[in-house]
């Protein structure tokens, strides 16, 4: 019985294999000139199969974000006396 497509993982079936077909070990011995064309395909010889490591992408930041975070620091400005305002006072330390 099958699985219906709105039931599939996508990426399920794209893993690393371990072993090629021999249409494949054929096509990189040649690309390694170890296989010339009326070579016997019975008997090929061992193929070294590279597992691919993606790497992780870095953030990239924007151009507005990294001037606006830059711009107090290069200037050494303080933060506006409105944004102190707006932080609520602390409490007093008294009876519960």
């Amino acid at each position: 019985m099958t699985i219906d497509k709105s039931l599939k993982v996508k990426g399920s079936g794209v893993q690393n294999r371990n072993v090629l077909t021999r249409a494949e070990r054929v096509e990189r011995l040649k690309a390694a000139d170890k296989f010339k064309d009326g070579d016997s395909v019975l008997g090929l010889a061992k193929v070294r199969v590279f597992k691919l490591s993606l790497k992780k992408k870095k953030k990239v930041k924007t151009e507005e974000g990294a001037d606006a975070k830059a711009a107090p620091a290069k200037g050494g400005a303080k933060p506006a006396a409105g944004a102190a305002a707006a932080k609520p006072a602390a409490k007093p330390a008294g009876k519960k």
